[in-house]
């Protein structure tokens, strides 16, 4: 019979590799405080040994964390505090009570596959973006800040860049201050709207080698282009990317859509709560999303607080506004 998946229960791992038992485990058993923390066990360390106790589900999908990130470890990958957050996420979205092998099976969430790592998804909403990334022309990115949109945006435009999927990759953003003046800058069009860009920056740097970003945007392989300035272009073959979507105004965005061309990819990422356009004028996201959202090659993604991938204080942070936007929604309703 098999025991209820409340009931007490309790396992044993042990892992041969000293080393990386020590890495699996964590700083100070900091990857083993985050699973007792999110999966409600104890997980007592002697060497290279693991004791897990708890509720029967529970200690299987903490055993199922494990021996996953182990088997990562192997096979020479890294370990982050958010790849730890995204096994636990998965295990936690499918409850294992049942024996497990890591090395035979699949991935669950899936991945895109880059010359310098591989990038997974940490979370459901992540996973079934990647999923619409591969299938789907147009996928719109929407949730707030720290779900991985952009970033995984750019990976995309990296993994179909570096395997000649497409020619080059052109980012944009619409220069608008979030709440600040910050008057005219100096410089060239590209020094003008690296302040606005540099998120994406940053996910170039991280995703690939320092020098190829360089040679790139020298060559035009990749192209900054502001949202001004894409009026009367087509862009073939071609991954383009529209960060901070949420605010463009909807003749913007209908101009920038209307700009894809053959073989080409189109990514819009936004967070509808953090609009800084003029009050009373309606976000070209909004009205996007609500437009296409049944268009035959067009995704919609939506994150929420849950799927935030950066400081767990984040989510909760965001929980929070969401919280209180709610609130006031529904005040505003009833009055």
């Amino acid at each position: 019979m098999t025991p209820a998946s409340g009931a007490p229960a309790q396992i044993v791992l042990a892992f041969d590799d000293n080393r990386l038992a020590s890495l699996l485990f964590g700083h100070y058993g900091q990857n083993l405080a985050l699973i007792e923390r999110r999966l409600d066990v104890v997980a007592e360390q002697r060497g290279n040994h693991v004791t897990i106790e708890g509720a029967r589900e529970a200690c299987d999908q903490a055993r199922h964390v494990l021996e996953t990130l182990y088997a990562r470890l192997k096979k020479g990958g890294e370990l982050a505090t958010g790849d730890v957050e995204g096994v636990i996420r998965e295990a936690a979205s499918q409850g294992f009570l049942f024996d497990f092998d890591p090395a035979a099976r699949k991935q669950s969430f899936d991945e895109i596959q880059l010359r310098r790592r591989p990038v997974r998804a940490r979370t459901a909403a992540q996973d079934a973006y990647i999923r619409a990334l591969k299938r789907h022309t147009l996928v719109f990115g929407v949730g707030p800040a720290g779900t991985g949109k952009t970033w995984l945006a750019v990976a995309y435009a990296v993994h179909l860049l570096e395997r000649r999927a497409v020619d080059r990759i052109i980012l944009s953003r619409p220069a608008v201050e979030a709440g600040e003046r910050l008057g005219f800058l100096p410089g060239d069009m590209k020094e003008k709207v690296d302040p606005y860009l540099r998120p994406i920056y940053d996910a170039l740097h991280d995703l690939m080698d320092k020098a190829f970003v360089e040679r790139a945007l020298a060559s035009g392989e990749i192209e900054i282009a502001p949202l001004a300035f894409m009026r009367g272009r087509t862009l073939a073959n071609a991954c383009v990317i529209l960060d901070e979507a949420q605010n463009t105004t909807s003749m913007q965005m209908k101009m920038f859509l209307t700009r894809l061309g053959e073989n080409s990819h189109m990514i819009v990422t936004g967070d509808p709560s953090q609009i800084d356009l003029p009050p009373g004028q309606k976000s070209g996201l909004a009205e996007a999303v609500d437009l296409l959202g049944n268009v035959e090659g067009v995704e919609v993604c939506h994150f929420t607080a849950a799927d935030v991938v950066r400081h767990e204080l984040v989510g909760r942070i965001v929980a929070a506004y969401e919280k209180q936007g709610q609130t006031q929604a529904q005040g505003n309703v009833k009055t």
